[in-house]
């Protein structure tokens, strides 16, 4: 019975004409070989499976091909490709970093760079998973990597690029090989199924690129578990039951149901769902892929990102037209939401449920807006469907008609207005056109001196108030301090507000200074830093003594210099918390020092660096000779 050879291995390129989604470096490499510009060391970073190895071995083996093509490929018929083809070559050396990344691997690898080939032109080393090599190799490597013999041409490949030392970046060619497309992946997919004789659909094979994620090894190894799987014949469904893959019918189903705002439905097939073995957060992760193709599907130039088949993309476009911009951007940012939060979830099924229910109704979402011409609020749908807006009335309120007005009117003019000599009308008030009418008691002065309560209205029309006087014999102000401050405009307004807050702040009940409530306080104010454990601040507060040297006056007393240079920087401090628990701003804080204990407790000054210096060499004169010796010039 014949070995099976895995795909991966089977159909892997050799040449660089058949290698799938990395023509922007084929192309280089196959223009460099043939302009002979070849670079001393190259480093191929990228994803896994996408290329990196198999590209080194094909230059490789294109570099010293002795019959190479026009087109920079190799010949594969010479005695240098026949050889690498049979594994046999003695110029090719290829090396795994992880399991070799001690210094002594460096070293003998070194060693080997030492001799000339004995056939061909080059000699070509391969380290794969470089960023292995620990940093001591690395620094071994350096030398020869900078400047290899004319012969020798390394090759490096990672998929780590971050961890490679910069010394050694800078010293290669860097090739960055990026991930393959859906659809070179389907394309190759086809390819090898044709060969082989499997019988595939294409949304199959589009399946098995998606789960794979741009890696090829993945998505050939992938095909042929599922070709065993489905004994050669691969179809939507066993591919779908094979991977484990949320299909998209569940999402049309249950978006379905949410845009007909049917709650039961939608929760049965998420318990469908939940049934066949999918996680909640699976399905949030591919419900929002899902609106974000239906996103992509409102505008054609952004068509080509919705990476599905044809006959699905058909159906993203027939829905998406269904949904405006922003219901989908809504619907995303609310999943993505519940997506974060899903993990802290003591209830996942209830949250993703709830999810599902704030969907339902999201195109309920109104926003409340005025009606200028009856003073009624608008309920608006963020998703129009062609009705027209209701009318909603805010509870108690009841509409402004002109028969209101006229009631309105004719119940101010009933009003009998007091006996007065002469005065000024009072201007009616300015018309509000969007409030509804609005009764303001306002107290105006009679002769009796009983004040009569007056209504007002303010509605949407210009309503002429009878005039009312005021008696010339008793003038009473009705100017409130809301008035006055609402005319002042400036600085005069700021500093009316400063006035006020003063005045306010002064009305404040203070407490009494007294030698006990200060050390209360006091010990309150040690606290906070000995819970800071700020022990040094500590011990430098407790030594000092407190006095009350007036009403408003507290002093602290100082026993040396050291500790009133400290109060000095702490006065404020100091001063704003005494300030604040005894509610009196006025308190004035005054700092002393003892001057009786100042040269006992300081002892003599400390020494400068000159001074120091000095009195050593008088103790030690070797130590100015040794100065003198060695012209040293000593920075003070």
């Amino acid at each position: 019975m014949e070995n099976f050879i895995v795909s991966a291995r089977k159909y892997r390129p050799q040449n660089f004409s058949t290698v799938v989604g990395q023509a922007h470096i084929t192309t280089t490499l196959k223009n460099a070989i043939r302009n002979n510009q070849l670079a001393h060391a190259f480093l191929f970073c990228g994803p896994r499976g996408v290329g990196k190895t198999t590209c080194a071995r094909i230059l490789a083996k294109t570099i010293n091909c002795e019959n190479l093509q026009p087109d920079g490929e190799a010949c594969n018929e010479c005695h240098s490709c026949k050889s690498f083809n049979e594994g046999s070559s003695f110029n090719i050396h290829e090396l795994d970093a992880a399991s070799n990344n001690s210094v002594d691997d460096i070293r003998t690898l070194v060693e080997q760079v030492r001799f000339a080939p004995q056939a061909g032109k080059y000699k070509i080393y391969i380290i794969d998973e470089v960023h292995m090599l620990s940093s001591s190799a690395f620094n071994a490597f350096l030398k020869t990597l900078e400047e290899p013999p004319s012969y020798a041409i390394f090759i490096l490949a990672t998929t780590e690029k971050h961890k490679i030392l910069p010394t050694i970046l800078s010293r290669c060619q860097i090739f960055d090989f990026k991930r393959i497309t859906i659809q070179d992946t389907v394309d190759h997919l086809q390819e090898i199924c044709t060969k082989e004789h499997i019988q595939a659909d294409t949304d199959a094979l589009h399946l098995v690129a998606q789960k794979t994620d741009g890696c090829m090894r993945d998505s050939l190894s992938t095909l042929d578990k599922i070709v065993s799987f489905t004994s050669g014949h691969l179809t939507y469904q066993n591919t779908l039951e094979h991977l484990n893959i949320l299909d998209y019918d569940y999402f049309f189903r249950v978006m379905g149901a949410v845009l007909q705002q049917d709650i039961a439905n939608a929760l049965l097939i998420y318990d469908e769902i939940l049934q066949k073995g999918f996680e909640g957060d699976n399905f949030l992760n591919g419900w929002a892929e899902f609106l974000r193709n239906l996103l992509l599907c409102k505008d054609e130039k952004a068509l080509h990102l919705v990476e599905v088949s044809g006959n699905l993309k058909d159906r993203y476009k027939q829905l998406s037209g269904q949904l405006s911009p922003a219901y989908l951007i809504t619907a995303l940012h609310l999943l993505n939401d519940t997506e974060i939060n899903y993990r802290m979830a003591r209830n996942k099924r209830l949250h993703v449920e709830m999810a599902l229910i704030k969907l339902c109704y999201l195109q309920q979402a109104v926003t409340l807006v005025s009606d200028d011409a009856t003073g009624e609020v608008a309920k608006k749908k963020l998703v129009p469907d062609g009705s027209a807006p209701q009318k909603l009335r805010a509870p108690g309120a009841q509409p402004v008609t002109a028969k209101t007005v006229t009631e309105k009117q004719a119940t101010v003019a009933s009003i009998p207005a007091a006996p007065v000599t002469t005065a000024p009308p009072v201007a009616a008030p300015a018309p509000v056109s969007t409030a509804p009418s609005v009764a303001v008691p306002t107290a105006i002065p009679t002769p009796s001196l009983a004040p009569t309560p007056v209504a007002i209205p303010v509605t949407s029309a210009p309503v002429a108030a009878p005039p009312v006087a005021i008696p010339a014999a008793k003038p009473v102000e009705t100017t409130t301090p809301a008035a006055i401050s609402s005319k002042l405009t400036g600085l005069a307004a700021m500093k009316e507000a400063m006035a006020a807050k003063q005045q306010g702040n002064t009305q404040v009940q203070s407490t009494p200074l007294t030698m006990g409530a200060i050390h209360v306080y006091w010990e309150e104010f040690i606290d906070q830093y000995r819970q800071a454990n700020k022990m040094t601040v500590v011990s430098n507060l407790a030594l000092a003594q407190l006095k009350l040297l007036g009403t408003e006056e507290v002093g602290i007393v100082s026993r040396n210099i050291v500790q009133f240079r400290f109060m000095e920087e702490e006065k404020l401090v100091i001063a704003e918390f005494l300030k604040k628990k005894f509610n009196n701003p006025a308190i004035v804080l005054t700092l002393q020092l003892d001057e009786s204990q100042q040269v006992q407790d300081i002892g003599p000054a400390p020494l400068s660096s000159r001074e120091q210096f000095q009195q050593m060499a008088e103790k030690y004169p070797i130590v100015k000779e040794l100065k003198d010796r060695l012209n040293m010039e000593l920075d003070f």
